[in-house]
């Protein structure tokens, strides 16, 4: 009995990290490859629901949380030390909003989607995607703007609050070369 407790502990211990190895999609897909936890079969279905290549989507988690499941923005300082509010409601490894993350729950049906599990957020950042492309027709093979219209929502991403934003599109410049590179890779290794 002790020896399950240990063997479940530690499964329950992988589950709610980050892979060690997060700068190649294969060896994440590797690290995550098991018959309850597996990303890759889950970044699959993302695809095929939403039509956004998978490179995209893994970029977008990487940029927005480098894969930690309970990522939050910093909070700020009261008096300038005092720990207070975060900045916004982002959350988990899409760094979701609560209101957004509400909307795609009502409108997917997946009223038990958790931020924290990767398999639920990678089909929040599909659907997310998607809904870019049919609000204001970006490519969903266009990972600079499919980041900037994530980053700075569908409304602003249509008035182009970006534009004199140069740290958001640095964040959508790096969004596009990991995609680049997590495609190389992930044609490599047969995963595409």
């Amino acid at each position: 009995m002790k020896k399950f407790i240990l063997i479940f502990v530690v499964f329950l211990a992988g589950c709610a990290s980050a892979p060690k190895s997060v700068n190649n999609a294969c060896a994440i897909f590797d690290q995550r490859d098991g018959w309850v936890n597996n990303w890759h079969k889950d970044a699959k279905k993302a695809e095929r629901d939403f039509g956004v290549p998978i490179p995209i989507m893994m970029a977008t988690i990487y940029t927005e949380s480098s894969f930690q499941p309970y990522a939050r923005p910093p909070r700020t300082k009261l008096l300038g030390f005092i720990p207070w509010k975060r900045q916004s409601s982002a959350y988990g490894y899409s760094q979701a909003l609560d209101g957004t993350w509400d909307r795609y729950t009502r409108e997917t049906g997946r009223f038990g989607a958790s931020r924290t599990n990767f398999g639920d957020a990678i089909h929040f950042v599909g659907w997310y995607h998607k809904q870019s492309n049919i609000s204001n027709g970006i490519s969903l093979n266009d990972p600079y703007n499919l980041y900037l219209a994530y980053y700075s929502g569908h409304g602003g991403y249509a008035k182009g609050s970006w534009r004199g934003n140069a740290m958001v599109q640095r964040a959508a410049k790096k969004a596009t070369n990991i995609s680049q590179r997590y495609a190389a890779q992930l044609r490599n290794c047969g995963r595409m």
